[in-house]
């Protein structure tokens, strides 16, 4: 069965790219640069632990956006607040309350931070991945646009570019990238639960 195609919202000429990481990023803004859309990379990942592994996702964020000539914007690493604003949701489950309360967190960043730019629409490589929830991305992205878009920002109402980045073989071109870069492949989330939760399943 052909797979559906990914559609660019009407008007989107721009787009904040909230980044997880580098490998899920690759293809689709090689999508994005390619169907006229240009993407503004921004990593706020305060959930990844411990932060010698925080910050080589970063620098390879980093090192991918700038070998394409896009701006890439890093945010604040306070992983204290996030353990905060987790506590009492350590032990549930992969795909649990906990993850989809880290995504909301994230993309309300990002939504704001879009608003700030000036950057009408805002969407996530978070969608990328096989081990998360599409429709729990779709619901925190849909929050933090309420969230954003109710508050008292400079810039534009934003919208969520809501898209199952797993489609139209972008699956594929990821793990062409990621041996073409050579970039660092990561074996878990990021936050130290996920990570537990890895050995605990190995």
């Amino acid at each position: 069965m052909k797979q559906p195609a990914i559609i660019v919202p009407d008007g989107c000429h721009e787009v904040l790219l909230h980044a997880c990481c580098a490998p899920c990023s690759s293809a689709i803004v090689e999508w994005l640069v390619g169907h006229g859309v240009q993407p503004t990379i921004y990593y706020y990942n305060p959930n990844i632990y411990p932060l010698q592994e925080y910050e080589t996702r970063k620098q390879e964020s980093k090192r991918h956006a700038e070998s394409l000539g896009l701006t890439w914007l890093d945010d604040d690493y306070d992983h204290e607040a996030w353990r905060q604003a987790v506590c009492g949701l350590e032990d549930e489950p992969e795909r649990g309350r906990r993850c989809e309360l880290c995504f909301t967190l994230r993309l309300t960043a990002t939504a704001r931070k879009a608003r700030q730019l000036g950057i009408p629409f805002f969407a996530t490589t978070l969608a990328s991945s096989r081990w998360k929830r599409l429709e729990q991305i779709a619901h925190a992205g849909q929050r933090a646009q309420e969230t954003a878009n109710g508050e008292a920002l400079p810039g534009p109402i934003v919208t969520f570019w809501a898209q199952n980045w797993r489609k139209g073989g972008l699956q594929e071109r990821r793990n062409e990238l990621l041996r073409a870069y050579g970039f660092y492949n990561q074996q878990y989330c990021g936050c130290e639960f996920s990570a537990l939760a890895n050995k605990a399943g190995g």
